[in-house]
C-alpha cells in the first residue's frame, strides 16, 4: 500500500471524503488565480472527476496546522498504461515539500498498479501544469519527468449568433438518444481519436461511466453527424458555468474527413450554446494536433487562452501502445 509520511511543521495528509469537495474546488480556483487564470472548473465537474476514481487509494489532501487545505492530488489510470496525475498546491505554501510529497505518493500508487498493464507494454505517469508555473516544471524535472507535449485551452466569445454550419452533402445532424446511441457513439469517438497523440483504445464501460454518469451530462448538447444510420462525426458538449459552455469532444471519423464536417459540427455547437444564453465556449486541444484541429478552431474564430504542459515519467519500459505519430 502507498505510504504517506507526515510533513514537518504540523502538516497532515489524508485521503479525501466527499465532504472535502467544496474546499478542494476552492483550492483549485486559488491555484488557477495565482497563475493568472480565472479557471474553468465547476463543482459539478470536480465531483465528476472524483466520482470515477477511488478516493481511498487514488487521491490525497494536505492540510496546514490550522486545518486549511493547502494541497491536493489525484491519479487516474487509462487503459492500464497511462497514469494521469493532477496536483495542486496553495501558492502561500510553496517550498514546504507539499508538491514533492503528492508526486511521490502518486508515483508509488502507480507502481502498485503495474500488474494491471498489458504484458510487455510501456507504462508512464503524466502530470499537467499551466505553462506559467515554472517552479512546478522544475520540480517535475528534478523528479525524473520530461516535458513531452503542450496543450491549449482555446475559447471564443459569442457576442452575436455564430455563422450557420455548411453540412457536407448527405450528412444530417441529430442529438444523442440515451439507450440507443451509447455503443455507436463510443465507437465513433474512439475511431476519430485514433490519430491523436497519446491515444490508447478505450473501454466502453469506463467511457459510459465517465461520460454519461455525471450530473452535467446533457444529451441535448451531444450532437451526432450521421450519413444514413452511420455516425460520421461527433461533438459532445456540456454547460460549465452560467454563461459558458465546453466542447468536450469533437471528432470526425477518417472516411468523412476533408469535407468540412468538423467545422460544421463546431459551429452547430456554438449555435446551440448561443441559443441557451451561453456567451463563451471553450475546449482543450493538443497544440501539435496530428490532424490539424488547431487550424480548424482558429478558422472558426477561437483563440488560445491558456497553455498546459504535459510532463511524463516512464515507470516501465516496453512496447508503446499510445499513438505517437500518424505513422505509428
Amino acid at each position: 500500500m502507498t505510504s504517506i509520511q507526515p510533513l514537518a511543521g504540523g502538516f497532515s495528509v489524508r485521503h479525501p471524503t466527499w465532504d472535502d469537495l467544496p474546499a478542494a474546488l476552492a483550492l483549485t480556483i486559488i491555484c488557477d488565480n495565482a497563475l493568472g487564470d480565472a479557471g474553468d472548473f465547476s463543482l459539478e465537474e470536480l465531483r465528476n472527476e472524483w466520482r470515477v476514481i477511488d478516493l481511498e487509494r487514488d487521491a490525497w489532501l494536505v492540510f496546514a496546522p490550522d486545518g486549511t487545505l493547502v494541497g491536493c492530488g489525484m491519479l487516474r489510470l487509462w487503459a492500464g498504461v497511462q497514469h494521469v496525475g493532477d496536483t495542486c498546491v496553495h501558492p502561500d505554501y510553496y517550498g514546504r515539500g507539499i508538491g514533492s510529497l503528492l508526486l511521490r505518493v502518486a508515483e508509488e500508487r502507480a507502481r502498485e498498479r503495474l500488474a494491471e498493464a498489458p504484458a510487455g507494454a510501456r507504462v508512464t505517469i503524466r502530470q499537467y501544469v499551466t505553462g506559467a508555473a515554472v517552479p512546478a516544471g522544475q520540480l517535475f524535472a528534478s523528479l525524473g519527468y520530461a516535458r513531452v507535449r503542450t496543450y491549449w485551452r482555446m475559447g471564443i466569445a459569442l457576442s452575436a449568433p455564430p455563422a450557420e454550419p455548411a453540412w457536407p452533402a448527405g450528412i444530417g445532424v441529430r442529438t444523442f438518444v440515451r439507450g440507443q446511441d451509447e455503443r455507436p457513439t463510443f465507437t465513433a469517438s474512439d475511431e476519430a481519436f485514433e490519430d491523436h497523440f497519446g491515444h490508447v483504445p478505450g473501454n466502453f464501460e469506463d467511457w459510459v461511466e465517465r461520460r454519461l454518469g455525471g450530473g452535467d451530462f446533457d444529451p441535448g448538447l451531444w450532437f451526432l453527424a450521421v450519413e444514413g444510420e452511420t455516425i460520421a462525426g461527433i461533438v459532445l458538449c456540456h454547460a460549465t458555468r452560467e454563461a459558458e459552455g465546453m466542447v468536450e469532444t469533437l471528432g470526425v471519423r477518417r472516411a468523412w474527413r476533408g469535407r468540412g464536417l468538423g467545422k460544421a459540427l463546431l459551429l452547430h455547437a456554438f449555435g446551440a450554446f448561443h441559443r441557451r444564453g451561453k456567451r463563451a465556449v471553450r475546449l482543450y486541444v493538443d497544440s501539435q494536433n496530428l490532424t490539424g484541429a488547431t487550424r480548424l478552431y482558429e478558422r472558426a474564430g477561437m483563440h488560445v487562452e491558456r497553455e498546459l504542459v504535459d510532463y511524463e515519467k516512464e515507470l516501465r519500459p516496453g512496447i508503446e501502445l499510445a499513438r505517437q505519430s500518424l505513422a505509428s
